[in-house]
């Protein structure tokens, strides 16, 4: 069984991931380390040098070889669930659990932040907050597919 971790930017995927494996006594896999690694572009320089398009297809790949693993923590990125059916590929192989976080926590967590995502980089404060706002009312839609919801500020599943 697979768990595959969906949530905003900032909510806390990887780190929740990390341990919710080594609790569990099951292997972790990031997907944008996994796409870093594969690629040897980081995700903000391949974003910048080819496009949102380009690199969405790419982690789509990636997230479908997942497909025969098992006994894995998957953490996604912030818009993996959202395009070329992921979500549900993801219902479909595993169990979805959805990291919650409030805006305020999540632009909180943008500003102190020192990498920031592609999507972020550049932007005000002023404007983080509308973006983050504008963004998950777009996204949660599709995390809210998962039949495990969790408070992202403090996850016990």
């Amino acid at each position: 069984m697979n768990y595959y971790l969906v949530g905003y930017m900032y909510c806390g995927k990887s780190t929740f991931g990390r341990k919710l494996a080594a609790e569990r006594g099951m292997e972790f896999l990031d997907i944008d380390r996994a796409f870093e690694a594969r690629y040897h572009y980081t995700v903000p320089m391949f974003f910048s040098r080819f496009g949102e398009a380009a690199f969405r297809k790419l982690e789509t790949q990636l997230l479908r070889s997942t497909a025969d693993l098992d006994n894995h923590v998957i953490a996604t990125g912030g818009g993996t669930p959202c395009h070329s059916g992921n979500m549900d590929f993801i219902l479909a192989h595993g169990t979805a659990v959805y990291l919650r976080m409030p805006v305020e926590a999540l632009v909180e967590r943008a500003l102190r932040s020192r990498n920031p995502r592609p999507l972020m980089h550049g932007l005000p404060a002023s404007e983080m907050r509308a973006t983050i706002e504008r963004q998950l009312q777009e996204r949660e839609p599709f995390y809210l597919q998962a039949p495990v919801v969790l408070d992202g500020l403090n996850p016990v599943l």
